[in-house]
């Protein structure tokens, strides 16, 4: 059986579990591997996680091998449990770039296991530093999950003015739960493999 990874992703200098997927400890990291692109944090992955595939710059040695296509150096496929991103998603890509927004994604369902959760924080759309940061550069409402789930996003085409990209998105993650507290809009993902 392969090893419990759990990827914290533009983790800054804090190691915090804020979200936990069902079964699944709150207060506990079981392997936790961290990313950022400042070598400053002291992350154990050096990423520019704006460009994907995900391609590291350094890889600390305590960094199971396993993660990694030895031969292309990115994050090999289907090797993570959960993906952490707090306060991170919002900073990368632009607002209206879909082929960026829904590679973004892709690339977090890509390294995910079959089953493997994706644990986010990004701002409220009622925060006042949802545009008020200058260095955030997207919004996900709980609205925008609904294009990341292909079952919900089928049953809505049509229904709605929804615009279809289901030629441009392949990946495929269920919404296990959303909830917005105006500070905060919280959400776990998991990743269907195959896509439905």
């Amino acid at each position: 059986m392969s090893e419990y990874i759990e990827l914290l992703i533009g983790c800054g200098h804090a190691r915090r579990k804020l979200l936990a997927p069902p079964n699944s400890s709150l207060s506990m990291w079981c392997n936790l591997v961290t990313v950022d692109e400042n070598a400053e944090c002291n992350a154990d992955i050096l990423c520019n996680l704006d460009h994907v595939p995900w391609n590291p710059s350094y890889v600390g040695p305590s960094v199971p091998r396993s993660l990694f296509d030895e031969e292309l150096i990115f994050f090999a496929d289907s090797m993570i449990d959960e993906i952490h991103a707090y306060e991170v998603l919002e900073h990368l890509g632009q607002q209206g770039h879909v082929h960026s927004f829904f590679s973004h994604f892709a690339e977090m369902w890509r390294i995910l296991k079959p089953g493997g959760y994706l644990c986010a924080t990004v701002p409220s759309r009622y925060s006042p530093w949802l545009w008020g940061d200058p260095g955030h550069r997207r919004a996900i409402l709980p609205q925008t999950l609904i294009f990341l789930d292909q079952t919900s996003y089928a049953s809505q085409l049509g229904r709605t003015a929804m615009s279809d990209y289901r030629g441009i998105y392949k990946a495929d993650f269920k919404v296990v739960s959303t909830t917005d507290d105006r500070q905060f809009h919280s959400f776990i993902l998991q990743a269907m493999k195959p896509a439905r």
